[in-house]
């Protein structure tokens, strides 16, 4: 009797134990995420960061079954939807996918930004890089990148560069082109990329930087020349169109997008996003996917994307104030 009752009463103290310890290994075993992740693209749908936001998303999603939420919060170049994730509580319940734009452009382009993109956001990621194309018409007389120097060198100011819009990754590819080689830049912006082309096609100006989504259709369809890309390597979409690089040693401009989070996200949850992100772009579907639409998938860890970012934002802020360029 005595060693049955030890037992039991031993037994009931463990059962007690257990159910005490519930709510603490409840919550141990709550892992991020277990609602669903907002990811904001400061950018309208449709455009070259929706598409790649949504491609890496789906990716997650079909690796992770995590739960990812797209938030477009177009405007101010990019710095609105910034804001909103720099803005947001650092729980991992709200990751942006910022540019070269936003995260290393605009704060030198903008007297005033809503936040400061090195110590308000934490980079997870560097996801893809992609370059710009430069196109003319297919019926202008430049055959080439130094077709086009030319002309510019021997009519000072008057061959336009179109804009698809002030502080873009095309027009500061443009400047930075025109400093190389030695011409003055005339540039015309628009308020997008669509009227820019058109009034290209139209022969109201005579280049532009555009993407590679937004120029390669038209130039496989016969109404645009392509004489040069801005990435280090030629684009596998477009193999036949040299780099300026090949003209310009050492020149190159992308718009490389990386996911961010607010300050202050646990180091864990950063750690976790990004094996997540580097597995999906590990795989062969996803580089292929990324190539098709003149992307290159980078990847790397969270600490490579931190160097990476602060270099870009030193080396596009240093861009900016020697052209001197000011938003519209």
């Amino acid at each position: 009797m005595f060693f049955t009752s030890r037992r039991a009463l031993l037994a009931c103290a463990a059962a007690a134990a257990c159910l005490s310890a519930a709510p603490s290994l409840a919550l141990a075993d709550t892992a991020w995420p277990d609602k669903p992740v907002r990811l904001v693209v400061p950018y309208t749908p449709g455009g070259a960061t929706d598409i790649v936001a949504r491609l890496i998303a789906q990716k997650l999603i079909d690796d992770t079954h995590w739960t990812f939420i797209v938030d477009n919060r177009a405007g101010g170049n990019g710095n609105i939807g910034m804001d909103v994730v720099a803005k947001s509580k650092p729980d991992g319940y709200t990751v942006g996918l910022g540019q070269t734009a936003n995260l290393a452009i605009n704060p030198t382009l903008f007297p005033k930004m809503p936040y400061d993109a090195l110590k308000d956001l934490v980079p997870v990621a560097v996801v893809a890089s992609q370059p710009v194309v430069l196109v003319v018409r297919a019926d202008a007389p430049y055959k080439s990148l130094a077709d086009l120097v030319a002309a510019a060198k021997a009519q000072p100011g008057e061959i336009k560069q179109a804009l698809a819009g002030t502080g873009t990754l095309g027009h500061m590819a443009g400047e930075v082109l025109a400093r190389r080689a030695g011409f003055k830049v005339l540039n015309v912006p628009y308020k997008g990329a669509a009227p820019a082309i058109t009034d290209l096609l139209g022969g109201q100006t005579d280049y532009m930087f555009a993407t590679p989504q937004g120029a390669l259709a038209m130039v496989k369809g016969g109404k645009l020349r392509a004489l040069a890309v801005t990435s280090a390597k030629r684009l596998p979409v477009m193999a036949d169109v040299p780099t300026v690089g090949e003209s310009y040693k050492g020149f190159e401009a992308v718009d490389w997008k990386a996911l961010v989070v607010p300050a202050g996200t646990p180091a864990d949850i950063v750690k976790k996003l990004n094996a997540a992100v580097d597995k999906a772009l590990a795989k062969p579907a996803t580089i292929s996917q990324l190539l098709a639409e003149g992307s290159t998938p980078v990847g790397g860890s969270a600490e490579k994307a931190a160097q990476y970012i602060k270099a870009e934002h030193a080396r596009w802020g240093a861009a900016v104030r020697e052209a001197g360029v000011r938003p519209e």
